[in-house]
């Protein structure tokens, strides 16, 4: 039987530009192009706001890319779009059909697809579903968290959404807590599968926490402190990550030192908080750090403190784990599917003291590191790849045009 071949549109996948922009979907599409019964085309439509917004950065650089780039390690199309930054979000998904449907469009005549797939609910879904109307073909959509909890809340935006969840062959959530969240905003839940995350698992292992913590503070952008019981928040410094949570937190932990990894529109606010409170020599802003050494940065802390306002399932909740140290989270998306035993850590409110004393459970009783990471042993990208592959097959043979795949 000939492969299946799959036309993927995601917004967030990296670039010449952004290299790190959306990575884990770059992970997953690589594991996807090492099974043998996929073709994969991936398009990344870029949206470049009007002049003079366009003359900013990144949007300076991003209107410099090539049409189509094998930066990630797979060729990608790059269409270009009209965007209006933060007051134009609802209205991206027909500027993204206009970009992307006369590429498209010629693919198919060249060799046509069996499916097309979307991998965010917005503004990639209502996209996807009006391009496979055009095309004539099925179509997947993948929730991954903030598509559905932040989109979900504008009602022009959810709109699109729900009516793009009706048409669409399979949904993908990437937790259960995410596909009852699905449901309730009405999109058929007998359509939706839980896709968990992936993980390399040949980066984010375990190294032993003291040589962890010295191969760390050797490096002059990562240079953290050598003593005393490490917290490290990653992520983007924007509000609702939470990370004015975690530095109120260090007022009940006399002896933690704080890392926060990222940068973001709060800095500004938080580096304040810190000021006022008088931690500046408790807090540490390491700024971005790059990817390849995240797992040093997480086995060299005590506790990985998430106190992010909504998610999905973080990949970030599952490199942690990976790399032996456990987390500190709220009660939100698939944290309870993943903290299945004391090892992975805790869930606390988001609350600064609630937070205090679970990194003081956590720290009064410290898990083994191998047995933190047991906890997501069965998280691989290959793991990760073949599962959304047979997905793509049961929505296509689910079409009728394509009959089920040989099994062995």
């Amino acid at each position: 039987m000939a492969k299946m071949r799959v036309l993927s549109i995601s917004t967030l996948f990296p670039n010449p530009a952004r290299p790190a922009f959306g990575n884990f979907v770059r992970n997953q599409m690589l594991a996807v192009t090492e099974q043998d019964d996929v073709e994969l085309t991936m398009v990344s439509p870029v949206g470049i706001p009007p002049w003079p917004l366009s003359l900013r950065e990144p949007y300076r650089s991003l209107a410099k890319l090539p049409a189509t780039s094998e930066f990630p390690g797979l060729p990608v199309h790059y269409p270009q779009f009209r965007t209006i930054p933060k007051v134009g979000g609802d209205t991206n998904p027909d500027r993204i059909v206009e970009a992307v449907l006369p590429l498209a469009r010629r693919l198919h005549e060249e060799c046509p697809f069996d499916l097309l797939d979307a991998s965010f609910f917005f503004p990639d879904g209502p996209a996807v579903a009006r391009l496979a109307a055009e095309l004539g073909l099925p179509y997947t959509v993948k929730s991954r968290g903030a598509d559905i909890h932040y989109w979900g809340k504008r009602p022009a935006a959810l709109a699109q959404m729900v009516e793009a969840a009706q048409g669409a062959s399979l949904m993908l959530a990437v937790s259960e807590a995410l596909k009852a969240d699905m449901a309730a905003l009405g999109m058929p839940r007998e359509r939706i599968v839980v896709h968990y995350t992936g993980l390399d698992r040949e980066a984010f292992k375990p190294v032993e926490r003291k040589a962890a913590r010295a191969l760390i503070s050797a490096i002059p952008s990562l240079h953290v402190w050598s003593e005393g019981p490490l917290l490290v928040t990653p992520g983007a410094l924007i509000v609702r990550k939470g990370q004015a949570l975690v530095i109120e937190a260090l007022k009940d932990l006399p002896n933690c030192h704080l890392a926060l990894a990222g940068t973001g529109e709060n800095e500004n606010n938080l580096r304040s908080l810190v000021a006022s409170l008088g931690l500046k020599d408790r807090v540490q802003f390491l700024g971005h750090v790059n990817h390849d050494l995240l797992p040093q940065l997480f086995s060299a802390a005590d506790a990985i403190v998430l106190p992010s306002e909504s998610e999905g399932l973080a990949n970030v909740w599952v490199e942690a784990l990976a790399c032996g140290t456990p987390i500190v989270v709220p009660d939100v998306g698939g944290a309870r599917e993943l903290l299945t035993s004391p090892a992975a850590g805790r869930l606390a409110a988001r609350d600064a003291g609630a937070i205090a004393r679970a990194v003081s459970e956590i720290l009064a009783k410290p898990p083994k590191q191998q047995d933190v990471a047991e906890v997501v042993s069965g998280f691989s990208w290959d793991r990760n790849g073949a599962a959304i592959v047979d997905i793509w097959q049961r929505a296509v043979v689910a079409t009728g045009q394509r009959p089920p795949p040989d099994k062995p």
